[in-house]
């Protein structure tokens, strides 16, 4: 699949870091560096523009290594981009640890997956089918 992109950041086009991977790195683009402390949350610029084609949408996602190590996590997770946006794509980024987080430019933020979606018609209906599990929510299957 082929996607319209407008690079204004210094850093190379998001790309797959091994074969089989389903997410992108984003890369944080400043002009100077941003602390981001304890629990506090900011939203980072990448200087990527995209144009997504209509069924599609770009899941902005954590990446395991900032979250593990760092405490760092995208707040809104994951983001969704959707095919009519134009805007610059920006990581909103919060810090869970209880040590201030620098980030840099050029640091890898976040990943991006671009997935297909569905676009639901709603069939209003006086009753659901039955199912096994039922009406059974949070917890329902844990603990016996």
């Amino acid at each position: 699949m082929e996607i319209k992109i407008i690079n204004q950041s210094n850093h190379a086009l998001p790309a797959y870091e091994t074969a089989h991977a389903a997410g992108m790195d984003l890369r944080a683009s400043l002009t100077e560096e941003i602390i981001i402390k304890p629990l506090q949350r900011s939203l980072i610029p990448t200087g990527l523009f995209i144009e997504l084609p209509v069924g599609y949408e770009a899941q902005i996602r954590p990446r395991s290594g900032l979250a593990y190590k760092h405490g760092i996590t995208v707040l809104n997770s994951p983001g969704t981009i959707d095919a009519d946006y134009r805007g610059e794509i920006k990581v909103l980024l919060v810090n869970l640890s209880n040590t201030e987080f620098k980030v840099a430019n050029g640091e890898r933020i976040a990943q991006m997956v671009v997935a297909k979606h569905e676009t639901v018609v709603w069939q209003l209906a006086d009753e659901l089918s039955a199912t096994d599990r039922g009406e059974g929510g949070y917890g329902h299957t844990g603990k016996k």
